[in-house]
């Protein structure tokens, strides 16, 4: 039968010619050549400020491997004092820190001071006596406290921020490429998220404590004081990958020797003062200094002896103060200081889980308690809310924890996330030629035993 052998195939000619079109690869044809430049760019990345950078940016700062609330929202502040801490609403972690510091008479027993101009302590202790040793009064502890910089070393610090005056200040820092700690007020970080996340996430700056409130810290109670000192320390912590401060200033620079074994003993800080005050902080109020002052003093310690090395107290409070800053900047290079962050005197590192702004962070708990303290491995729910002593487990402190970040963010792995989603296509569209061409090749094997039995 010639007509129906003739039409099989014809059949098989054209189903072989649809198989060769199905399991061919996809091909954009094109009816001209392209031209190709082979002359490679200057250089092979975008400069500085190109757009492209923020579409890839990376974080350069290493974290413990926690989720935490964002900076700046409604979930990272939640839980934090509005103000005043109440010592009766600790964290339980902190009050047992405490405690324990007690039992081992690590904490001496020195009455509260009362404020008449100057702290004022009982009958019978002296400010300037070992056992009181008052900041305020100059007496230095040299076994806890750091009042010098090494010989021709500038230590770089400022007090009160973050604040709107501190812009210009970080800016200036970040141009002039130059490194200093915060020592950074608790209330004013949640009041000014974004000038914190300048200095720590753009300049990558040190930052330390300066207290919750601003008080004159002899005058508190002890656990007022683990309050001051430990929600200040909590923010920072979750607001810097996990970081835990090394250190502290007391405002005013009013401790003694009970304050500065709180610190010490339950926050693991060692307390910072200086060696020359520019009462900055005093500029245009009533019997206060002025900026000539304020400069006349700068110039003359900066181009001054060089042993000790200088800590100067210098605030971000006012335009004053920091253009004072910035305009003494130039005699420390002139005169041969080496200038460094305070925090970092002697090679030494701003945080105790953490080398650096940028650096790996070890995980670690805010209170210092040896006996049942332990590292949460990265990434568990280690900043969930510390449980407040004084509210039966309630989460007084929920603002210290990963429990308040957006869920989203932790949800999708980094695998996912950073997959090709045209590659999954590819080889999607390719397993579907594949199975069609296995089809067609199935009905061309019967056409030919057709042909055969015709």
């Amino acid at each position: 039968m010639p007509s129906v052998r003739s039409f099989l195939l014809l059949a098989a000619t054209a189903i072989l010619s649809s198989a060769a079109s199905a399991t061919a690869l996809p091909h954009d044809h094109h009816d001209h050549e392209h031209s190709i430049s082979k002359r490679l760019p200057g250089s092979w990345y975008h400069p500085d400020g190109h757009p492209a950078y923020s579409l890839f940016r990376r974080d350069a700062a290493q974290t413990d491997g926690v989720v935490y609330a964002a900076v700046g929202t409604s979930q990272w502040s939640a839980g934090f004092p509005p103000a005043k801490p109440d010592p009766n609403a600790l964290p339980k972690a902190w009050t047992d820190a405490y405690n324990a510091a007690v039992s081992a008479g690590k904490i001496p027993k020195i009455p509260p001071s009362t404020l008449n101009g100057n702290p004022v302590y009982p009958t019978g202790y002296d400010p300037n006596g070992q056992e009181v040793c008052s900041a305020t009064y100059k007496c230095r502890n040299n076994a806890t406290d750091i009042w010098d910089a090494p010989d021709g070393v500038f230590a770089a610090s400022f007090d009160d921020g973050p604040l709107d005056t501190s812009v210009p200040l970080y800016q200036f820092l970040k141009e002039n490429n130059v490194h200093a700690t915060h020592f950074m007020i608790g209330v004013n970080i949640i009041g000014y998220p974004d000038e914190f996340k300048m200095a720590f996430e753009d300049n990558q700056d040190d930052i330390a404590v300066h207290t919750w409130t601003h008080p004159y810290m002899t005058t508190l109670s002890d656990l007022d004081v683990v309050g001051e000192l430990g929600w200040t320390m909590q923010l920072i912590h979750n607001s810097t990958g996990g970081r835990l401060p090394k250190y502290w200033r007391p405002p005013y620079g009013d401790a003694d020797n009970r304050v500065r074994a709180i610190a010490k003993e339950v926050f693991g800080l060692t307390t910072i003062v200086w060696n020359q005050d520019t009462e900055d902080w005093s500029i245009g109020e009533a019997g206060g200094t002025t900026r000539a002052k304020v400069d006349a003093s700068l110039k003359q310690w900066i181009s001054g002896p060089k042993s000790p090395g200088l800590i100067i107290l210098e605030h971000e409070l006012t335009n004053n103060t920091v253009d004072a800053f910035i305009q003494a900047f130039p005699l420390i290079a002139q005169n041969g200081w080496k200038i460094v962050s305070v925090t970092e005197l002697d090679g030494g590192s701003p945080y105790s889980n953490s080398p650096s702004s940028t650096g790996a962070v070890t995980p670690g708990e805010v209170a210092v308690l040896e006996a049942s303290s332990s590292a949460a491995p990265a990434g568990t729910s280690s900043a969930a809310a510390p449980a407040s002593s004084g509210s039966s487990g309630t989460s007084s402190g929920s603002a210290s924890g990963n429990e308040a970040a957006d869920n989203s963010s932790g949800t999708q792995s980094s695998s996912s996330a950073s997959g090709h989603p045209s590659g999954t296509s590819a080889s999607q569209s390719n397993s579907a030629s594949t199975a069609l061409g296995s089809g067609v090749l199935t009905c061309l094997s019967a056409l030919l035993a057709a042909i055969a039995l015709v």
